[in-house]
């Protein structure tokens, strides 16, 4: 059987597949894996401590040693993705109806889904039409990966008033410090960097099933559409806004376009932020499933939009001569 080729066929599906496993039997078998042991702790409760290696295994491979063009390419990019995701986070809390919701969006999902992008997705859309400096910029965006940026996007909400409850230095600390211990032991040893990116990879289906053992199906049915919605968002607005300041620059657009999307990975967000301020327990499940939803609408609406936009350069180019 070829389990992981088949899971691979769908975007996000080793990430979105052990979520609705987990999620199926926690709605209809809920007792099935809690039996206590390592059983109910790898299955059930995991979640936060396969979270937190995934994060030491992510720092690993942010790369000091960048510098020159892909550096400023990397910050920029990190930067437009970070504006417009908190934007988008900030206007949703404003608006967000009585039920906390706006669109039907969690604010909590919006800033996850639209600050975090698809390392995997850009390395490939840049392969095609990039540069070996665009490339390189890889090793920067690798800060996007992971729940800070958020919780840095959450933090100013908190500070201007639009968010209940604060995070603290010692929460910042507790969430960043493996994101650093990998980053550390990356820096110092290139092997190391190699050997733990194997493990970013290999987490993300354990701690996703273990994250649907909190999530019942009717969560699912309510934040699908909501998702999908999500992704369309984080395609248009932050990939057009990446499009639009690299073509300021002078640099290839297409690669700033290669930015609009939401890693599986995010879908860790949305529980690491609640392990760290419990103001946002209730909706994080919730949150959850639209970022999961938006993962799997970017990888496949992302590379049309790419492919529209490089059509649509052609025949400005076509034009011209």
């Amino acid at each position: 059987m070829r389990i992981k080729r088949a899971m691979e066929r769908i975007p996000g599906g080793l990430m979105v597949i052990p979520l609705l496993l987990g999620a199926f039997i926690n709605t209809f078998f809920p007792d099935l894996l809690r039996i206590g042991n390592f059983t109910q702790q790898l299955f059930v409760d995991g979640s936060g401590t396969l979270i937190a290696l995934f994060l030491l295994c992510t720092g690993a491979q942010i790369n000091l040693r960048s510098f020159g063009v892909s550096l400023a390419k990397g910050a920029t990019l990190l930067t437009v993705k970070w504006v417009v995701g908190a934007a988008f986070g900030l206007i949703a809390y404003l608006l967000a109806g009585p039920d906390g919701l706006w669109l039907g969006l969690a604010p909590l999902a919006i800033v996850a889904a639209m600050t975090n992008s698809n390392g995997g997705l850009y390395v490939a859309l840049v392969g095609q039409y990039g540069k070996e400096d665009d490339r390189a910029a890889y090793s920067l965006l690798a800060l996007n990966d992971g729940p800070f940026l958020t919780m840095v996007a959450l933090a100013l909400f908190g500070a201007m008033g639009f968010v209940e409850g604060m995070f603290s230095i010692k929460d910042f600390i507790s969430v960043l410090l493996p994101i650093l211990a990998g980053m550390v032991l990356g820096n110092l040893d290139e092997e190391m960097r190699s050997f733990l990116a194997k493990g970013s990879d290999m987490l993300i289906p354990f701690f996703a099933f273990a994250l649907g053992m909190g999530i019942d199906f009717a969560k699912i049915v309510e934040g699908g559409l909501g998702g999908i919605l999500l992704g369309i968002m984080t395609v248009f607005f932050t990939g057009t806004a990446g499009y639009l300041v690299f073509k300021w620059f002078g640099w290839n657009p297409i690669v700033g376009a290669a930015e609009g999307s939401t890693a599986g990975n995010a879908v860790a967000t949305p529980a690491a932020i609640a392990a760290a301020n419990a103001s946002f327990a209730s909706i994080a499940p919730l949150a959850t499933v639209q970022v999961a939803a938006s993962t799997v609408t970017t990888a496949f609406l992302l590379p049309l939009y790419i492919a529209f936009l490089v059509k649509r350069l052609e025949r400005k180019a076509a034009m011209k001569k």
